[in-house]
């Protein structure tokens, strides 16, 4: 986590793990709403993004907290901070 924690202030975001099926890297689904720009309607918007998970410890459905990190593969940009609600209530 030394590369995480190298930036000055790195952004940190909240999200939902969808997938747990790569060794050491996990899909998170991160979602904001934004307004229409027509309707003024809230709407929500997700982006699915990979993370690095070192210790295999995340499950599907999870919600975690991850940082921006340097590049660790062609589509990982991300780094596991936290584990902040395990699925199903465990």
């Amino acid at each position: 986590m030394a590369e995480a924690t190298a930036q000055k202030n790195p952004r940190a975001v909240s999200g939902v793990v969808v997938s747990d099926k790569m060794d050491k890297t996990i899909t998170v689904r991160l979602e904001r709403r934004v307004k229409h720009p027509v309707y003024g309607k809230f709407m929500r918007k997700s982006t699915k993004v990979h993370a690095h998970d070192e210790k295999n410890r995340c499950k599907v459905g999870d919600t975690v907290t991850v940082v921006e990190c340097r590049p660790l593969s062609k589509s990982k940009t991300w780094m596991l901070k936290s584990i902040d609600e395990r699925a199903g209530g465990v």
